[in-house]
């Protein structure tokens, strides 16, 4: 474990070569996931001018036609059909990274002689995690029936520019009430619909939305509070091992001192898993924390993610006078939100909240 490096003798150009091939790897495995999702999206959004749609023209030319179609077929099983591949993709991703967390860095960090609390709060969070996942995957979102039709058209008003009144959903054969929308996925109403989230296989709906909240903070500060033991633990091993006073001989054969760079390729080399798994954590802590913060700012404001999108098309001076929504560009006014701690309690008791409407 505590290995000792009097002067570093390898050579740069056989460590960057090692480097640079499992980096291409990683590379390769990335944009061919990008380029196959731009030509799912090409097909099925219609992203006029966007990037995703100049992306997806320039690669469709070099993907044969079968493929393309086969792509099609599998991502709309994923996004569009209700199915459980997501729910353990994300059971298999949380488990590798424990596993790694466990088996190495854990038992390392105890030899360094780090908190043991603060190495055991990782699966305190774990705990909260899955309790909340398990709840925003199983809780009624806010079906809407023909037995709760009435009651729920009696707990907002319709803002007459995204919600218009007696509307029916003609799938469902209901009145909508304000603030509800039709899941295509789930082939359902959901009252105060959020979005279809496939990482619970779920609606986010007005009875899960706090749940689902506390699974997404829980699960950020999961990330964020791996990538810091994982870095310290790294950081700590690097100055024990007295490598930043070392040296080794470039591509020319001249003895140079150790720098940055040098020392990620090294670690990378001898602690691969580590270093991957370091680097994922931090770019999901990076995704879920905007992510967090922009459905903190949506419950602060009394918003959905349905609202915020129909509101932004709603304010568009460019938009079709064909849709109701977008004939009004300047009338939309959030009537929904009022104080920060009133619209986060309509999240986090929703029950007595509509007790109290009706």
């Amino acid at each position: 474990m505590r290995k000792k490096h009097k002067q570093t003798t390898t050579t740069k150009k056989e460590l960057k070569m090692d480097f640079l091939v499992l980096f291409l790897i990683y590379l390769a495995c990335v944009l061919t996931s990008v380029l196959l999702l731009c030509i799912y999206s090409k097909r099925t959004h219609n992203f006029a001018g966007g990037i995703l749609t100049d992306g997806s023209q320039v690669f469709s030319h070099f993907v044969p036609t079968w493929l393309q179609r086969a792509t099609q077929k599998t991502f709309h099983h994923l996004f569009h059909t209700r199915n459980y591949i997501f729910i353990i993709l994300h059971l298999a991703l949380e488990g590798a990274v424990y596993s790694e967390y466990t088996w190495e860095i854990f038992h390392y960090c105890l030899e360094l002689e780090f908190s043991l609390y603060h190495l055991l709060l990782p699966y305190v969070l774990l705990i909260i995690n899955l309790f909340f996942f398990i709840l925003s995957c199983t809780t009624n979102p806010g079906i809407i029936t023909k037995s709760n039709e009435a009651s729920f058209l009696q707990v907002y008003e319709y803002d007459e520019v995204i919600f218009l009144k007696n509307m029916n959903c003609p799938t469902c054969n209901l009145r909508k009430p304000a603030r509800s929308k039709h899941c295509s996925v789930c082939n359902r109403c959901v009252h105060r619909f959020d979005h279809h989230c496939i990482w619970v296989n779920n609606c986010i709906g007005a009875l899960n939305a706090r749940y689902f909240l506390i699974y997404l903070l829980t699960l950020t500060a999961m990330a964020a509070d791996i990538a810091i033991i994982t870095a310290a633990f790294l950081i700590r091993l690097v100055l024990l091992s007295g490598m930043t006073m070392g040296t080794y001989f470039d591509d020319h054969g001249h003895e140079q001192p150790v720098d940055v760079a040098f020392l990620i390729q090294y670690l990378f080399l001898t602690f691969p898993r580590i270093v991957f798994m370091l680097g994922f954590v931090i770019v999901l802590c990076l995704l879920l924390g905007g992510y967090v913060c922009f459905t903190l700012y949506l419950a602060v404001t009394n918003q959905t993610s349905n609202e915020w999108y129909k509101s932004s098309r709603a304010k568009c001076h460019r938009c079709h006078n064909s849709d109701p929504v977008k004939e009004k560009p300047s009338a939309y006014r959030n009537i929904y939100a009022k104080s920060a701690w009133t619209n986060l309690q309509e999240i986090f008791n929703p029950v007595t909240y509509y007790e109290k409407k009706k």
